[in-house]
């Protein structure tokens, strides 16, 4: 049996990783990969630019270079190519916006026992609380990562022209509810959040033209009447927040919103529970459902 070299380099990475987050959230707050996309190429042109030193600017530039986000030539620095679009604030596909929700406080407090997570068997999240600020900024901070996951979706769940009444729950930015009525004229979409969140999705439906065609009905969905007759009922991101019979409670109202025909459904996104499968089928076969 062959020997294998061990690799302390993986276990440091790992256990460092957390630099190179704060590394790109402090590069994006400074707009260091919109200076140097614009032109500013060297510590001494972007220095000045985002308010730093030149060496502060050259320690965190060379510290990207290694991590693969820039690369350098002599003094000069650029953006890798795969993540310029993503990184530049003037290109429109910035996603920038991301790094204040990914390292959020919050967020990151979630990591600082897992030993005992795993001890407890998970932990109750504080975030579902009415109408929780935290949720506006996942709203506006991410809403550009679930852009091209939306357009996506659209197609797979609509066609142009089909009548639609759709049900968007905990829908946050409201961008799979936009796109979806973005791709077909004839859908009508209500968007349920709470109503501070909500806030957001009604300047997003006003932003990409489907107000018109846009509803709001705010609170938990857990409590409020969605009503029924709903051809398709979008849930992204929302399952992996709560537990095995929670889910399946949230799946059988889901279910008794649907209207009473083949081809009603529903369309999951995002992380999702271990057992979402098992819950998922034994709820349609309560409620007799054709089609997911």
């Amino acid at each position: 049996m062959a020997s294998v070299a061990v690799n302390p380099g993986r276990v440091h990475q790992a256990l460092t990783s957390y630099q190179l987050a704060q590394a790109v959230k402090g590069a994006i707050e400074l707009d260091l990969f919109t200076h140097i996309c614009a032109g500013a190429v060297t510590p001494a042109q972007i220095a000045p630019l985002c308010g730093g030193t030149e060496k502060g600017v050259r320690v965190l530039c060379d510290y990207l270079t290694v991590h693969g986000f820039l690369a350098k030539s002599g003094e000069t620095y650029a953006v890798a190519e795969d993540v310029a679009p993503l990184l530049d604030k003037n290109s429109p596909k910035y996603m920038g916006s991301v790094a204040h929700f990914f390292t959020h406080p919050v967020m990151i407090a979630k990591y600082d026992d897992v030993a005992g997570l795993v001890r407890r068997g998970g932990a109750e999240d504080h975030t579902l609380s009415p109408n929780e600020h935290m949720w506006v900024e996942f709203a506006r901070n991410m809403a550009p990562m679930f852009a091209l996951p939306a357009s996506k979706v659209a197609p797979l769940v609509t066609k142009p022209g089909d009548r639609a009444k759709v049900l968007d729950v905990a829908a946050g930015h409201g961008y799979f509810g936009i796109h979806l009525a973005q791709y077909n004229p004839q859908a009508e979409v209500t968007y349920q959040d709470w109503e501070n969140v909500l806030e957001v999705a009604r300047e997003n439906t006003a932003k990409f033209g489907v107000a018109e065609r846009a509803r709001f009905l705010p609170g938990s969905f857990f409590d409020v009447e969605v009503g029924s007759g709903y051809d398709l009922v979008l849930l992204p991101n929302f399952l992996h927040h709560f537990d095995y019979p929670t889910n399946v409670k949230l799946l059988k109202k889901v279910f008794g919103a649907l209207v009473k025909k083949s081809g009603a459904r529903f369309l999951l996104q995002g992380t999702i529970l271990t057992d979402v499968e098992e819950t998922v089928a034994g709820v349609k076969r309560q409620h007799n459902v054709l089609e997911q």
